[in-house]
């Protein structure tokens, strides 16, 4: 599996089939048994800021305002001073600049997303690995944060991993969708999304998409079941 520079692309297969597994070892919080995992042609052997981080839960400070959890890498690695001017640039990308001074506890559950995104891009990431980030949301804040993250990742052209359970979503922001097999994990089938951006949910080209994707994963998890019964 490759990644271009630049490219958004979603992950989506049976539950426990590896794809937050697959994240944390882009991210270097865990080692593969097997196999090699590059960013920029260099293995990956170690935590880096070049591979942001994103959960379904925020994970924000609740002891520091939004403009403190922004900071927070920024603290660890000490290059504050150097990058204050970005921190306001970033509140503002994610639409909180009226919120700099609010706890945690203040915001919605749409808003501490926003800052957890703003946390991991105001490092410059090569790739932004995302886990589920909207998936605890209702669904129109879900729809209305895609679409904030899609605005976001069209101004600074991140590279951009997404898991995701919702098909819809990875229509709706995707440049390719990947399909997991159930447990253990291998890829089925690799799917371009050629549609035009800004993409329309009710369209006849994005609900055939959807039937040709949901039939797909289907049988990728039957084909999975026969094979060990």
């Amino acid at each position: 599996m490759s990644l271009d520079a630049g490219e958004l692309v979603s992950l989506v297969g049976p539950s426990g089939c590896g794809k937050s597994t697959l994240l944390r070892l882009i991210a270097g919080l865990d080692f593969p048994d097997s196999g090699t995992l590059m960013v920029a042609d260099k293995p990956i052997s170690e935590p880096s800021a070049e591979r942001g981080l994103v959960f379904q839960d925020p994970s924000l400070f609740p002891w520091l305002t939004v403009r403190g959890n922004i900071e927070a890498g920024l603290v660890a690695r000490g290059v504050l001073q150097q990058k204050r001017s970005e921190v306001k640039e970033f509140m503002r990308l994610v639409g909180l600049e009226a919120f700099a001074d609010a706890y945690p506890h203040h915001l919605s559950g749409g808003m501490a997303q926003r800052v957890a995104l703003a946390r991991a891009l105001i490092n410059h990431p090569k790739v932004l690995l995302l886990d589920e980030p909207l998936g605890a949301l209702d669904a129109f804040t879900r729809m209305r944060l895609q679409g904030e993250v899609l605005r976001l990742w069209q101004a600074r052209r991140t590279t951009m991993l997404l898991v995701t359970h919702d098909i819809d979503e990875a229509i709706y922001m995707s440049d390719r969708i990947i399909i997991l097999t159930q447990r253990p994990g291998t890829i089925d089938q690799i799917f371009p999304i050629t549609l035009d951006r800004p993409r329309d949910r009710s369209s006849s080209d994005f609900l055939r998409l959807r039937s040709e994707i949901l039939e797909l994963l289907h049988f990728a998890g039957n084909r999975i079941s026969a094979i060990s019964t």
